[in-house]
């Protein structure tokens, strides 16, 4: 017998693999498209389809000075794990940019191959569009158009725009609401959205569904294709997708609960090629710019920096794909997260231990210390500042926050400190409550405040009763405010100054519920921290 380890035992120790051993190792979760195998066409392009192409509809994301990313997927029968067309069949697909609404102005065009190893996916990277401005686009396949969206081009390299308007969401399970707060954002009118993660759930959890998943929890590239695409059905997400450009990060539900880099909860053995077959679905259904595209190893990076102008500068963060194992895990899953005493924990005094991994780390300090942007805004998935998370002797934490990783957070406060830098602003989700805080660091001794925090609700994945976090506020008193009883969005308005409004239909058990302001909040230009309005 050789002793020779095997490539799946390659991958669990080294985190990567040769292109022959992924080829090899994939086999095993469906994904033999996932690093460009070679396929063969049965036959030209096909013009026909079972049903509408486009039944996924549009999006676009991560706008330029001249130009942004165009997203489809042709799926004529989405729930099918082929999506309703051949995998060995491609199709051209021409796209369009246009000044007007009924392309009687057509700014650039051009024609792509949708095939089969990326699920009949099509993305277009545009560029030499004027800046700061509407635009619209469809795509045309067959005899069949896809709906038409509008997007938008960021202000150019320098340029002081009087405003800018977006939206941050996170965690929306389809099964525990629906996703009414999308209208709502749609009628807001942002200029951008970011999304901050778990975009879909890979497993089916809760307590009073309103709709349910096709199939179990998800292992496959085949489910989570399908997990996606029937995400994507949903007619209020399709709308928030056309009518605004997107940022995107992940978090854990988008493979598993509570991943750390190459560790799954429960220790399983095949995760890199779970999390290969996640993140492949995951590029295929998001509008994320060609250079995010996975690579042979199975690794993905999306931490990118966007700048509106001189007003805003975007650092869209990836706190899981390169963070350590969290600190005293639960013996009895051998990973994930659980709550700590920090006393009882030493592992998280460990001075290397990292949230964002040495390279990532290393580019978001030098991105801050460089950055000359009026607003400076950290978006990432989840709770920043330190918390004391419970009601018992000493202070208890939540492994899984930045409250697990003290070291990491500490370096990007210092950064977050400096005198020069315009307006720091975390954004956060992860929770499924709104919590609106001081960053300090030392929030129980009246430390200096360093930067504002809005950690935001989710969109429909269920949250703790309002007293959960009404005690919470009690024991902090950095945070101005806390609510998890309710879900939405955070819709934040750029200015000299900036607003921040908590948007929340009354409940996302009923399709059409109202939107409403819950409360709302101001950071005054050069002054750290936030306040009420």
């Amino acid at each position: 017998m050789s002793d020779r380890p095997s490539p799946l035992e390659r991958l669990i120790r080294n985190g990567r693999l040769s292109r022959r051993d992924l080829l090899r190792a994939a086999a095993a979760l469906g994904l033999a498209g996932f690093a460009g195998a070679p396929a063969v066409r049965a036959q030209a392009p096909r013009t026909r389809f079972v049903g509408y192409p486009f039944a996924l509809g549009v999006a676009s994301g991560y706008p330029t000075p001249d130009g942004m990313t165009l997203w489809t997927r042709l799926a004529p029968a989405p729930l099918a794990p082929d999506g309703g067309i051949p995998r060995d069949e491609w199709v051209t697909v021409a796209w369009q940019v246009a000044h007007d609404e009924g392309f009687a102005r057509i700014a650039r065009e051009g024609r792509v191959r949708a095939v089969g190893e990326l699920a009949h996916s099509v993305r277009v990277d545009v560029d030499g569009l004027a800046p700061d401005r509407p635009w619209f686009y469809r795509f045309l396949a067959g005899d069949e158009a896809s709906p038409v969206g509008r997007t938008r081009t960021a202000p150019a390299a320098g340029a002081a725009p009087a405003r800018l308007r977006f939206a941050t969401g996170s965690c929306q399970h389809f099964e525990q609401g629906y996703f009414n707060a999308w209208r709502g954002l749609v009628e807001d009118d942002p200029d951008l959205v970011v999304f901050l993660g778990d975009y879909i759930y890979e497993s089916s959890w809760g307590d009073d569904l309103v709709r349910r998943h096709q199939g179990g929890e998800c292992y496959t590239l085949d489910d989570y294709r399908v997990r996606h695409a029937q995400y994507r059905t949903d007619p209020d997400l399709q709308r928030a997708h056309a009518a605004v450009p997107w940022l995107l990060t992940w978090d854990d539900h988008e493979v598993d609960n509570d991943p750390a880099a190459a560790e799954s909860e429960h220790g399983d053995p095949r995760f890199l090629l779970r999390r290969a077959a996640a993140w492949q679905a995951y590029w295929e259904h998001m509008p994320l710019p060609a250079r995010m595209r996975p690579r042979t190893d199975g690794s993905m990076a999306i931490h990118s920096r966007v700048d509106w102008g001189a007003l805003a500068s975007f650092f869209v963060l990836d706190s899981r794909q390169f963070r350590d194992a969290m600190a005293c895990p639960d013996p009895f899953k051998g990973g994930g997260s659980t709550t700590v005493d920090v006393e009882a924990c030493a592992a998280l005094a460990d001075p290397h231990r990292s949230l964002l991994g040495a390279d990532q780390e290393r580019w978001l300090l030098d991105g801050l210390a460089a950055s000359t942007a009026r607003w400076n805004l950290l978006a990432q998935q989840t709770r920043f500042s330190p918390v004391d998370g419970a009601d018992a002797p000493g202070r208890q934490v939540w492994t899984d926050a930045w409250d697990g990783y003290p070291a990491s957070r500490e370096k990007v406060m210092a950064a977050l400190e400096r005198p020069g830098l315009g307006n720091p602003v975390v954004l956060g989700g992860d929770i499924h409550a709104w919590e609106i805080s001081d960053v300090r660091r030392d929030p129980w001794n009246g430390s200096p405040v360093l930067a504002a925090e809005v950690c935001g609700t989710s969109v429909s994945s269920q949250g703790w009763p309002a007293g959960h976090h009404q005690a919470m506020q009690a024991r902090n008193p950095h945070m101005h405010y806390g609510r998890s009883d309710r879900r939405g969005y955070t819709l934040l308005t750029l200015e000299r100054d900036a607003e921040v409004r908590l948007r929340s239909p009354r409940t996302v058990k009923e399709a059409d519920d109202a939107i409403e302001t819950l409360a709302r909040f101001v950071i005054e230009d050069g002054v750290r921290g936030i306040r009420p309005a």
